[in-house]
């Protein structure tokens, strides 16, 4: 996983939560010269947002943008429409916190800024292991990301390469704990919850918080995360 030193400037998405906390690690650890973007959407808390900023603290990272992009005008999430509920129990098909097109639009707007900085790399903490199942965390929509960002900007036209880095897209979140563990990450820091209270505090009970919990067992790591209860 060692990149040169050389490795030039990343663009990557660091929601708070523990896989962004993760892959912010991985591409530090790789050489890349990064650089940090949160997106205040309209999510039903801002304390992964306050996480993100003590992630990027933490990490060194002096290149950190938020950006406010209010989705909850459009709805259609229990995570930007306060009257659809988050689900305490798991559902067949695709869950009510789906946000639509979230990870387009987050791609979108980290492939602009990394066509203005000359950054070549865009990493995203995307898993499609230990995840709730939704469309825009599969490595096939990577792949297609990729290719229309080649074809959608003029540094892809004119001969430069955009490459969509999503290291954790197949590992379990056991593996995900343990290497940022080996990185240093301070899970501590981080927010997964759907549901988080505005002290960061978890739920236990969301989908989020029983993968986060699964994955601190599996790893035979304590669980450093703060609930409510």
């Amino acid at each position: 996983m060692v990149q040169s030193e050389t490795a030039g400037k990343a663009v990557v998405l660091l929601s708070g939560g523990l896989d962004s906390a993760t892959v912010l690690a991985i591409a530090r650890a790789q050489g890349y010269d990064c650089h940090a973007l949160s997106l205040d959407y309209g999510q039903r808390h801002s304390a992964e947002l306050a996480a993100a900023v003590r992630i990027v603290h933490a990490q060194g990272i002096t290149d950190h943008q938020v950006v406010r992009l209010d989705l909850s005008r459009f709805g259609g999430s229990a995570l930007t429409d306060p009257d659809i509920p988050v689900p305490e129990a798991p559902a067949a098909g695709i869950p009510s916190t789906y946000v639509p097109a979230r990870n387009t639009v987050f791609l979108s707007l980290a492939l602009g800024w990394a066509e203005v900085l000359g950054a070549r790399d865009l990493f995203i903490g995307v898993n499609a292991v230990d995840y709730s199942g939704y469309p825009d965390c599969r490595p096939e929509y990577i792949q297609a990301f990729e290719r229309l960002a080649n074809l959608a900007t003029r540094a892809g036209v004119e001969g430069g390469h955009f490459r969509i880095r999503a290291p954790l897209l197949e590992w379990s979140k056991a593996r995900i704990i343990q290497e940022g563990m080996r990185l240093g990450v301070d899970y501590s820091l981080t927010v997964s919850c759907y549901a988080a209270d505005e002290q960061g505090r978890a739920c236990g009970r969301c989908d989020s918080c029983r993968l986060r919990a699964a994955g601190f067992a599996a790893a035979g790591v304590p669980d450093p995360t703060r609930y409510r209860n």
